[in-house]
């Protein structure tokens, strides 16, 4: 988030703004300290519903979207890192892609909707799909075990959380929200699911530009 707070401060005054939304059914107790650490003065928010990760599925983090002044998404959820890294971690790497991403950023803020970043609507389509049931049946368990979670049935809340993450494994929100809940047993999980990936942990970004510009 720091890395964030720098591009902010470089682009606040060329009609950009940040929302960053962080996703966590614990509130500003588990959430807060983060933006507190980053010292942030772009726009933040914490939704303890999980709205915006159902809204633009948003499947890990950090993601990010990108809308322009007339309210139109014009590029989808995908890895928004600020710089790159390799950590290794056992015999797989994380790779995140941060130099690539502030460049397109950048482009787009520069000239708007002709940048070439800017996705077309052929592009938008290929890479945003319809939900499958299964998704969905997911996305709606992890609400009930939010809500179940809220108002003290954690019994209930641990059977729904278990049934989003079978019907959709592929969704870390879904297992980091789950595992938060038990932190001293959350990074054991979180390596076992890791070690088991047959994919990369974050997609490789698609930020060349858009040929159908």
């Amino acid at each position: 988030m720091p890395g964030w707070q720098k591009v902010y401060e470089e682009l606040k005054n060329q009609n950009f703004e940040i929302v960053a939304a962080a996703q966590d059914t614990g509130g500003e107790k588990a959430a807060g300290e983060w933006y507190d650490r980053a010292k942030a003065t772009y726009t933040t928010l914490i939704d303890v519903q999980h709205s915006i990760s159902t809204a633009y599925q948003f499947i890990n983090v950090p993601m990010g979207i990108w809308i322009d002044e007339h309210g139109r998404v014009v590029r989808p959820a995908e890895p928004a890192w600020t710089s790159d890294q390799t950590m290794k971690i056992g015999q797989k790497n994380i790779v995140t892609e941060g130099t690539a991403y502030l460049t397109a950023l950048r482009d787009w803020v520069a000239n708007g909707d002709k940048s070439k970043y800017v996705l077309s609507d052929e592009e938008f389509a290929r890479r945003v799909k319809p939900r499958s049931k299964e998704e969905m049946e997911a996305d709606a368990s992890f609400k009930l075990a939010v809500y179940f979670h809220q108002n003290g049935n954690d019994e209930l809340a641990g059977k729904y959380f278990a049934k989003a993450q079978q019907l959709n494994p592929d969704d870390w929100n879904y297992h980091r929200q789950d595992w938060s809940f038990t932190p001293s047993e959350a990074g054991k999980k979180w390596l076992e699911k890791f070690n088991k990936l047959d994919q990369p942990y974050y997609p490789k970004l698609e930020i060349k530009p858009d040929s159908k510009k």
